[in-house]
């Protein structure tokens, strides 16, 4: 039986990683233990409840405005304990987020091979996404084994030198976690007419916060505007660069935000 640790530290990471743990936890040859950084709490939880996921280590990291050197150092420090006293066969990472580049950076250093899921995603420019393409290339160079959504990741990877043995092409598997979710109902606490066009939004990237994101809203008010038989649903993200400046701004009937979602009802599923 190989003993495989799944990570998850946020919100993105615990849907596309759901489908993994839940298959895995079918097999017999599998001990499936799930290590929740936290990186974001609340948003993490939610998912986690709702794949009926329950994480066997949690490192709680979030803290209110601590910064990504922070939150690394803080991490590796906690990973070192846990490694040492799970010694895992395999450890699981999903995506690009600093949990995946500092859990793939602790396996680096116990030498405990890593299986980086959704593998291969690039953009050629470390600075945008910020810090997502650096995380990503990182643990592109540290990982074992490459689970790559699509046949052009997998060639951004033999482009770095990647043997084409330890690429694995998958799909994406949010598109399994959206199959799971597609006929569970989700009340919004908000009414909207499914009869009309609807508009869903999503809008948070840290590049754009201050004016950037400003200008965002303005362009989706005028939209708004200029098309009112039109629904625009934002489902806002709780960061405050991004909450305080949609509240302010979209104030218009026709706009409805509420908390931040990730599931749609299926009557909205078009």
């Amino acid at each position: 039986m190989k003993k495989i640790l799944c990570v998850v530290g946020t919100r993105p990471e615990a849907i596309k990683m759901a489908p993994v743990i839940l298959a895995l936890k079918q097999e017999p040859w599998a001990q499936v233990r799930v290590l929740a950084t936290a990186q974001h709490r609340q948003m993490l939880d939610q998912v986690l409840s709702f794949f009926d996921i329950e994480a066997d280590i949690d490192l709680n990291m979030m803290r209110p405005n601590q910064s990504l050197t922070t939150l690394t150092g803080r991490m590796l420090l906690d990973l070192d304990a846990v490694l040492l006293a799970e010694k895992p066969d395999v450890v699981l990472v999903q995506g690009d987020t600093t949990t995946v580049m500092t859990v793939s950076l602790a396996c680096f250093y116990h030498r405990i091979p890593i299986g980086h899921v959704e593998a291969g995603l690039r953009t050629w420019d470390k600075q945008n996404p910020f810090p997502e393409e650096a995380n990503r290339v990182l643990t592109g160079r540290l990982a074992q084994w490459h689970f790559a959504p699509t046949e052009s990741s997998r060639q951004n990877l033999l482009r770095e030198g990647v043997a084409d043995s330890d690429i694995i092409v998958t799909g994406n598997t949010v598109i399994d976690a959206l199959l799971m979710t597609a006929e569970r109902e989700l009340n919004l606490g908000i009414e909207l007419d499914a009869s009309k066009r609807m508009v869903l939004i999503t809008s948070h990237r840290r590049e754009n916060f201050g004016e950037p994101f400003a200008h965002i809203c303005r362009a989706i008010l005028k939209l708004a505007q200029d098309n009112p038989d039109v629904q625009f649903l934002y489902p806002v993200h709780p960061n405050p660069n991004v909450k305080e400046v949609a509240h302010a701004t979209l104030g218009s009937v026709q706009i409805f935000i509420c908390a931040h979602r990730w599931i749609m009802p299926p009557s909205w599923q078009r």
